[in-house]
């Protein structure tokens, strides 16, 4: 693949099927509301409906790792199976694993998420830059070398993060030190770094000179609407992923009405944005 890779694939598959970045959160409420058990089995078979559900028709899916490896090597394995069924299918993955770290340890993380031989490579991953900016530098390399993405945390939807990423450092925000570096990154028109910022607030981010894609989690059950959109996120909304989880996923078990749900969502979005 090549570096200009990740951005013609996301913006053929968006163009195609849509903005809408659906999560996969086998969280152990919504196993048990879907009638499932809470181990291994049970989170197979979750994953199982949603790709059942979600391939083909939304163009963008969202693994929650966490909810995976609660289940040790067992919920490895359904994630690793789970990437590849969706990838093959040509449903672009983001990995939401959050990792952040320094020198060999974060070139480890990446390889895990990005390395074009490993069992959990993904189309991007969700990556946290709060142990310096410049210490995902190796992470950016790896994705432009393989046309893969890395989005980075800079103005999260959990009310906790206002007191981090809005802090005032060198006359600018936390947050938006993230999305300017982020910016310097993709002057070569990769749009390797994208960006999370929630739907679900006033983010206070000067986003007019950012290029790449943004993760934007919130709708549904975080409170975010699908007509705040296009306040939040005005001259950004081409490369914007709006992300539902369990706003989309109550409607399971059923793989009818979790597709028509994913699908209703979408078609809403694409008709309230330009």
């Amino acid at each position: 693949m090549s570096a200009q890779g990740w951005l013609d694939r996301l913006r053929a598959a968006t163009s195609a099927r849509g903005r809408l970045c659906v999560g996969i959160d086998p969280h152990p409420a919504l196993l048990e509301q879907w009638g499932l058990p809470r181990d291994a089995d049970g989170l197979e078979k979750f994953a199982e409906i949603c790709v059942e559900a979600f391939v083909g028709e939304i163009a963008v899916v969202k693994p929650q790792v966490a909810f995976f490896e609660a289940y040790g090597s067992p919920g490895y394995a359904v994630l690793e199976r789970t990437i590849s069924v969706l990838r093959d299918a040509g449903t672009l993955v983001i990995a939401d694993a959050k990792r952040g770290d320094i020198g060999s340890t974060m070139s480890a993380y990446a390889q895990s998420w990005l390395g074009a031989d490993s069992p959990l490579s993904s189309d991007a991953v969700t990556v946290s830059p709060y142990l310096g900016f410049d210490s995902l530098n190796e992470t950016f390399a790896l994705a432009e070398a393989g046309g893969r993405g890395v989005f980075v945390l800079a103005r999260t939807s959990n009310p906790e993060g206002a007191s981090l990423q809005q802090a005032v450092a060198t006359g600018r925000t936390v947050g938006q030190s993230i999305v300017d570096a982020g910016a310097a990154v993709n002057s070569d028109g990769s749009a390797t770094v994208g960006l999370v910022v929630g739907a679900t607030r006033d983010h206070g981010l000067d986003l007019s000179g950012f290029t790449g894609p943004i993760l934007a989690p919130g709708l549904g059950a975080q409170g975010a609407s699908v007509e705040d959109l296009a306040q939040i996120f005005d001259g950004s909304l081409k490369l914007l992923l709006p992300n539902s989880s369990r706003g989309v996923l109550r409607a399971g078990p059923s793989v009818v009405a979790l597709q028509d749900a994913a699908k209703s969502l979408r078609d809403e979005i694409e008709a309230a944005l330009p």
